[in-house]
């Protein structure tokens, strides 16, 4: 018992870690897709926004894979996520 026990702090640890890494650009895409819609609403193109959301970032072109990478970080935490939630029955 006092393994699983540790093995479990060890998992939520392991997420703990993860889920700001995780979240980061997946908070920066919506919230840079949702500006740039309000502000092309007012007739402002913010065409900057446009190249953040997409991956573009300067000197750091993520555009061709931006969305694969997207898609892994939410596999990925909503995995480990899920990891937490099932328990394995005691032995």
């Amino acid at each position: 018992m006092p393994h699983r026990r540790y093995q479990q702090r060890q998992a939520r640890r392991l997420h703990r870690w993860l889920v700001p890494i995780a979240a980061a650009p997946l908070l920066l895409t919506a919230g840079t897709g949702s500006l740039y819609s309000l502000l092309l609403e007012n007739n402002i193109d913010a065409f900057w926004l446009l190249k953040i959301h997409t991956g573009n970032f300067g000197a750091i072109n993520l555009q061709p894979i931006y969305p694969l990478i997207l898609g892994m970080l939410t596999v990925v935490i909503t995995v480990s996520g899920l990891m937490l939630l099932i328990r394995t029955p005691a032995r």
